[in-house]
């Protein structure tokens, strides 16, 4: 079994615990990504684990509502919780930038588990394909396939942090280059060149 995507500990709403409403959580969210915002990093875990939370309650209803062997629309699913999770009032781009890049890396999270859980490389796990961004264009991936690039980008991550980063943040969250730039801190040119670079090099491994 591979690595884990993210090494923040993830706490979910259970052991008995009453849930917080929708609207506390989506008040939270807020709150958190507007102190994110003000140079606080140490909200970065309290955010992973409300908007993981919510991807997987996402995630888990469309799995029960439809068929076996249908198309999960990751990228779709983080757009459902931007808009659920996120007063669009309070906040401005770089807050939903932020936003997405932890989005991004909760739902890649969530996918490898399911495709772990479900044995997707030899059963194919009762969802066949998932539907993921790629320069703003569509892509159908089956879970077997994901898994594959799960491990392969964590050998990517080995050799250059910030283009497996890229790969995540576009794959995953569906970001566009100017969002990533402002999320990793650098020209939208380097974040171009990354992911000709990343996207090249991942290419390559995956056939070998």
């Amino acid at each position: 079994m591979g690595p884990e995507v993210i090494s923040w500990p993830v706490r979910s709403w259970s052991s008995g615990i009453i849930p917080p409403s929708m609207s506390q959580v989506a008040g939270d969210v807020t709150r958190l990504l507007l102190d994110f915002d003000q140079g606080n990093p140490r909200h970065v875990d309290a955010l992973f684990t409300r908007v993981y939370d919510e991807l997987r309650r996402l995630a888990r209803a469309r799995l029960r509502q439809e068929r076996a062997g249908h198309t999960l629309g990751a990228t779709a699913l983080v757009h459902e919780a931007w808009l659920k999770l996120v007063d669009q009032e309070r906040v401005d781009w770089t807050n939903r930038a932020q936003f997405f890049a932890v989005a991004s890396g909760a739902m890649r999270r969530i996918l490898i588990d399911y495709a772990r859980r479900a044995g997707a490389d030899k059963r194919g796990g009762g969802v066949s394909v998932v539907t993921l961004t790629e320069e703003g264009t569509a892509r159908e991936v089956p879970l077997a396939e994901l898994l594959d690039l799960h491990e392969t980008l964590e050998r990517l991550r080995a050799l250059s942090e910030r283009q497996a980063r890229v790969v995540e943040l576009r794959f995953f969250g569906g970001m566009q280059d100017a969002d990533i730039a402002g999320v990793l801190n650098v020209s939208v040119p380097s974040v171009r060149r990354d992911w000709r670079l990343a996207r090249a090099w991942l290419s390559q491994e995956m056939k070998a």
